[in-house]
């Protein structure tokens, strides 16, 4: 029987990070080395990392990747390795995984098929091979072969399927497959979204049942390049068996896996299916005479992946996402503006869970080393660290409640951020004093609103983003998607910042996840009670003087409409791309109890905003990328800042449902 150990590893690469990205290459080739394994497939474009975006046209780029890619190659000595590079080759760029094995290149296989979808923009920077075609390249003397590919390696047999080239439907797998092909490789830089590892774990099963092979997947970890977070996920299959998986949102710099695989049992799985049909040799092979060496018997069977709740998964997300940010963009911590709500809240606590889930995995001391621009106490003591890595502040105005006071107290009691009570009033006067004195009457509520409460927001950014700029740490935005797709926050006020990680997110997901912070947690993420004195509240601006009626107290919802119904109407018109009309009848279906007229003015509502407020969603602070509906306009969603605003389709639907009252 031939058994070998093969792996994946997850690698924390950074986009033109060269010697960051060989320490990682390197590190992950040493630990897998030392449990023994043969055969290691390293994630796509590991060399100069995936987010290079326009630098991958750089000529210098792909010559700096080939010659990181010939110093690796020694360090592969009695292994198989593969490896992603841009590769140039006559006036074009494309995708590429090169093979090692033994210390030699073997040959590299270059990707078919280019994603131009979401937040993958490949088709501008490379091109996609040829399917049956092949060639060689030349460097320094030296020809190797490029292409489609598969490789034989002593008596085993490879190919790839690099990434978006697993997704389509006439897939390279199965050209492979008829060939023969022992062991698919798929090295990917796959984005984390909400029910992702799910998706993927049905593909490398399948991947490995319909080829009769095995499947081994490697992914990305960490936030790469700013908005997109990889969250590690590795897969190793024999034929529909999962035999090993990497564990998810590592800090580490790499999360290998490794399982022992019966290559002639995979074999004989295809060879014994009446529907395989075997095709002619494939007609271009990269051959090495290097043999594999054996491994002992493994008593392993199949593990049972764990797959993790939406609120977990958000929280170790974003959490690592912050992390990265701060380890690449050298600041010096966070800051965050507490208002005593909810999205404030959230984004103190996903610094806090930053450091307790840091701390778990690396200790004190690989923690304080990774971010050794900091200067941090020696401790791992994770209140202490926060205290260093994280600012807060209250600013209250004459319109504040006692109530959000003591919520921001508590939060921050909690978090163990530094933190601090601003009074920003006296602004707030000075520049409506300033404005009536350029008008030449008073402001009043009556006639002012809109521009009293934005004032009062704005005169709040001033204050953070000196204590931002004299800690040297970056400061957190705290608005929301819900709020994005409506313009239901002032900009420069909380859009204030330079990193917004939960726009991405609605708000009533925000508010489910931290109840779900306050009264459950899971292991590794305790629950927080203090939170009570924010998730009691209900969400509000708190920018209108207090009414002494409670009935007319301001409240988001009051100025909207109910966030489920505001997030219904969001994913039906933007991630669904309904009109109107569509958009009014399905919520006849999702909120029975409204009567057309109710569901006509939500639905007139959402669309006029949208369509108002588009400017303000270009001008975001850089967002995490969590599902597909996001509304950011530089990576996934795009709209005219100009139109027409529906207002046909907004008018015939209007005369509908007035002719049928």
């Amino acid at each position: 029987m031939r058994r070998i150990r093969v792996g994946v590893a997850a690698l924390r690469t950074t986009p033109l990070g060269w010697d960051a990205n060989e320490r990682a290459i390197t590190a992950a080739l040493d630990e897998a080395r030392r449990r023994g394994v043969r055969v290691l497939c390293l994630p796509e474009l590991s060399l100069t990392g995936y987010g290079c975006d326009d630098m991958f046209l750089a000529p210098f780029v792909a010559r700096e990747a080939w010659a990181r890619l010939e110093a690796l190659a020694p360090k592969t000595k009695g292994m198989v390795v593969s490896v992603g590079l841009p590769v140039a080759h006559r006036s074009a760029v494309f995708n590429a995984s090169a093979l090692l094995a033994d210390g030699a290149i073997v040959g590299l296989a270059a990707k078919q098929h280019l994603p131009g979808d979401g937040v993958h923009y490949e088709p501008r920077w490379f091109r996609p091979w040829p399917t049956g075609e092949a060639t060689e390249i030349e460097r320094d003397g030296r020809r190797f072969p490029f292409g489609d590919l598969s490789f034989a390696v002593g008596d085993l047999t490879f190919g790839f399927e690099i990434c978006e080239d697993a997704w389509v439907a006439e897939r390279p797998g199965a050209r492979l497959a008829k060939a023969g092909v022992d062991v698919i490789l798929t090295p990917r830089a796959s984005h984390f979204a909400f029910g992702t590892h799910d998706v993927r774990l049905r593909l490398v099963r399948e991947g490995g049942r319909a080829f009769g092979c095995v499947y081994l997947y490697a992914n990305l970890l960490g936030n790469e390049a700013g908005r997109v977070i990889y969250d590690g996920d590795g897969m190793i299959a024999e034929g529909d068996r999962l035999r090993a998986e990497t564990e998810r949102f590592r800090y580490a710099p790499f999360a290998l896996a490794d399982a022992i695989v019966d290559i002639d049992a995979v074999r004989l799985l295809r060879a014994s299916r009446t529907s395989f049909t075997p095709a002619p040799a494939p007609a271009h092979v990269a051959r090495a005479a290097f043999r594999v060496p054996d491994d002992a018997p493994d008593a392993g069977g199949s593990v049972s992946p764990r797959s993790l709740g939406k609120e977990e998964a958000f929280a170790r997300c974003v959490a690592l996402g912050l992390f990265d940010y701060l380890v690449k963009s050298r600041g010096r911590g966070y800051v965050v503006s507490l208002s005593g709500g909810a999205d404030s809240a959230a984004c103190a606590y996903l610094v806090r869970l930053m450091v307790e889930l840091g701390l778990a995995e690396l200790g004190g001391a690989a923690f304080r080393d990774a971010l050794g621009h900091i200067e941090l106490p020696e401790t791992d003591d994770p209140a202490r660290l926060t205290a260093a890595l994280l600012t807060t502040a209250y600013q209250a105005t004459r319109n504040s409640s006692a109530t959000t006071r003591d919520a921001a107290r508590a939060v921050a009691g909690d978090v163990g951020s530094s933190h601090h009570e601003l009074e920003v009033d006296a602004m707030v006067q000075a520049y409506t004093e300033a404005a009536e004195a350029a008008l030449g009457r008073e402001l009043s509520w009556e006639q002012d609103d809109l521009a009293l409460q934005n004032v009062q927001a704005r005169s709040r950014a001033p204050s953070i983003w000196l204590l931002a700029n004299v800690r040297g740490q970056i400061l957190l935005a705290t608005s929301n998607r819900s709020e994005a797709a409506v313009g239901y926050t002032t900009m420069d006020g909380a859009t204030a910042g330079g990193l917004s990680p939960i726009a991405g997110i609605d708000k009533a997901f925000l508010r489910r996840w931290l109840r779900w912070l306050e009264t459950e947690g899971t292991p590794g993420i305790a629950p927080r009670p203090a939170l009570a004195a924010v998730t009691a509240q209900q969400p509000t601006a708190e920018l209108r003087p207090a009414s002494a009626d409670p009935d007319d107290a301001q409240t988001d919802e009051k100025d909207l409409m109910p966030y489920p119904v505001l997030d219904a109407i969001e994913r039906l018109a933007i991630r669904d791309k309904k009109g109107p009309r569509e958009v009014h009848a399905s919520l006849g279906a999702f909120f029975p109890e409204a009567d057309a007229v109710a569901r006509l003015a939500w639905t007139r509502r959402f669309f006029q905003l949208w369509v108002r407020n588009q400017w303000k969603r270009e001008r975001y602070a850089p967002s995490f990328h969590l599902d597909d509906e996001n509304l950011d306009p530089k990576t996934w969603c795009r709209f005219p800042i100009l139109s027409d605003a529906y207002a046909h389709e907004l008018r015939a639907l209007a005369a509908e449902v007035e002719e049928a009252r």
